[in-house]
């Protein structure tokens, strides 16, 4: 599955040879802004585990990862996956990290509809979960317009020192 915007970024499933310029995309945004789970160069995964990653969900229906390239440049991923656990496995939990300078401009939007149409095809996701915090308007702005209801607010979930 891949789509061109506006005949510049395009989107297409990752490979693993992509692993090396994932990580180093997601150490750049880390630095971007405060709504990731990591900062500047704290990405917990090496290129090497990611690499793993990408190759074994290559490989099951249920999980996707995409990532959007201007001409050669990462700017944004996508991933959506579900548990192994039986009683979670029809739970997808849903993620996008777009680069900064390239918010706004409906990026975000066409991923989202790609990983939501990934898990409809798999069958095995019933729900779409993913978290956010409460002060990122602009994404929750997002999220609603594509479906996504609240079903709850955590509380002190973040440190911020």
């Amino acid at each position: 599955m891949t789509k061109t915007l506006n005949n510049k970024p395009f989107i297409r499933h990752a490979k693993p040879e992509d692993g090396e310029r994932i990580v180093t995309f997601y150490n750049k945004v880390g630095g971007e802004t405060d709504y990731l789970s990591f900062g500047l160069n704290e990405y917990p995964q090496s290129a090497a585990d990611l690499t793993k990653v990408i190759e074994q969900t290559s490989e099951t229906s249920s999980n996707c990862i995409f990532i959007v390239l201007e001409k050669d440049k990462v700017i944004g991923v996508g991933t959506i996956d579900s548990s192994p656990k039986r009683r979670y496995r029809h739970v997808g939990t849903l993620g996008i990290v777009i680069s900064q300078l390239h918010t706004g401009k409906g990026v975000g939007r066409v991923l989202m509809t790609m990983l939501i149409n990934c898990a409809k095809e798999n069958k095995r996701i019933e729900k779409i979960s993913l978290v956010t915090r409460a002060d990122n308007k602009r994404a929750i702005v997002l999220y609603e317009n594509v479906g996504f209801i609240q079903e709850g607010l955590f509380g002190r979930d973040a440190f911020d020192g």
